[in-house]
């Protein structure tokens, strides 16, 4: 018989049940551990959160509070603004980008009769408005208004100013008028002596055409001095009067073309009779004035005949009207190359009454000038002894 095996130990073969309990406990162990870690980085990671939480809260609140601050201050300039527009007392409407209405001040409401928030501000013009004989001054009913327009470049829009000028103007009427017949009081005395001497000689010439037994043709010269002298007298009083009366300035569109042909016409014939070249240039390109034509063609008259007078005598006389446009004005220049002036003479040029010719009046400038300014233009002379004088005058000359 086989000898019978040895009996085999089961629990031998199989792992310590403390070794597997050791395994069990280190695993759980390195897992708690691992879980404390990352529940440690989350409470970690919570408190940095509430501590950015917090900060932000902070600095959010902060910039409330500037916000806050910078819209009371707005507010209460915005409310400073509108009683400042309410009160002031000139008109101020506020255009939006297509050229309505978007806001009015009782000013402009008063002056214009009403107006209506989304309104047209050409309608209004159209409308209410009349266009005086000052570029930028209308008249509004009997109300006379100077309005500007200013664009408001961050918005696109435009605010139109309106300030009534009524009594200004009056003023400056009376103002003017007062300094007429303050000038005419000055040259009474001036007035009375140069009327003296043609008067003088107007009958001296009448007495002597008592004379029966003057052959016919001594009493024709005679007659025809005492005409001549008579019209001197006659163009003293007109000039005068013109001066003391002041210019009524006109709305007619006047073609700067047809004016200068005007001049050309009428003193041409003047320059050839005393051997003057004249020159004409013009370089409006058929602009167009506002005004009065009889008194702008009288004006620049006087210019020429005062050149016509500048050049007598002189070899090679010359004078030269030309007409250009520069920005939003019309230029005439009269230009001759006569004896000139010295710089006293130049300055009281446009004084009434002031001449150096024996036989002027020294109303024809000062006239001019007149004219001139009741255009919104000015007239102004550069000369020098021995080498002639140019005249510029500028009138407004508006090209939309």
């Amino acid at each position: 018989m086989l000898p019978s095996p040895h009996p085999v130990d089961v629990a031998s073969a199989l792992p310590p049940a403390v070794d597997v309990s050791r395994d069990e406990a280190q695993r759980l162990a390195e897992a708690f551990r691992l879980f404390s870690e990352a529940s440690d980085e989350l409470s970690k990671s919570y408190s940095d959160l509430q501590g950015q939480v917090a900060r932000l809260t902070e600095e959010l609140e902060v910039a409330n509070g500037a916000l806050r601050q910078q819209y009371q201050e707005k507010a209460a300039l915005t409310e400073r603004l509108s009683l400042l527009l309410d009160a002031l007392p000139a008109g101020v409407l506020v255009l939006d980008e297509a050229g309505c209405v978007a806001q009015a001040n009782p000013a402009a409401s008063a002056l214009l009769g009403g107006v209506k928030v989304g309104a047209g501000w050409t309608a209004i013009q159209a409308d209410a408005l009349q266009a005086s004989d000052t570029p930028g001054e209308y008249w509004c009913g009997d109300r006379r208004l100077a309005i500007a327009v200013t664009p408001l470049d961050s918005a696109g829009g435009r605010i139109v100013l309106l300030h009534d000028i009524t009594e200004a103007q009056q003023l400056r009427t009376q103002a003017e008028r007062h300094q007429r017949l303050a000038a005419m009081g000055e040259m009474a005395a001036q007035l009375a002596h140069q009327l003296r001497t043609p008067l003088a000689a107007a009958l001296l010439y009448a007495g002597n055409l008592e004379n029966a037994n003057l052959p016919p043709a001594t009493r024709s010269a005679i007659a025809q001095k005492t005409v001549a002298r008579l019209k001197h007298i006659e163009r003293l009083i007109q000039d005068m009067l013109l001066f003391a009366r002041g210019e009524a300035l006109g709305r007619e569109p006047v073609a700067v073309a047809d004016l200068l042909a005007e001049l050309t016409q009428n003193f041409e014939p003047l320059a050839q009779n005393k051997q003057v070249s004249f020159m004409l240039r013009d370089g409006t390109a058929g602009a167009v004035l506002t005004g009065t034509r009889k008194s702008l063609v009288s004006a620049l008259t006087s210019v020429l005949e005062n050149a016509l007078q500048a050049v007598q005598g002189i070899p090679d006389a010359r004078i030269e009207l030309a007409a250009r446009g520069e920005d939003e004005k019309l230029i005439f220049t009269v230009k001759d190359n006569g004896c000139g002036m010295d710089a006293m003479t130049a300055t009281r040029l446009f004084e009434p009454f002031y001449t150096t010719r024996s036989e002027g009046t020294g109303l024809g400038l000062a006239i001019a000038r007149g004219v001139v300014l009741a255009h919104g233009g000015n007239i102004e002379v550069s000369s020098s002894l021995g080498m002639g004088a140019q005249f510029s005058i500028s009138l407004p000359w508006p090209k939309n």
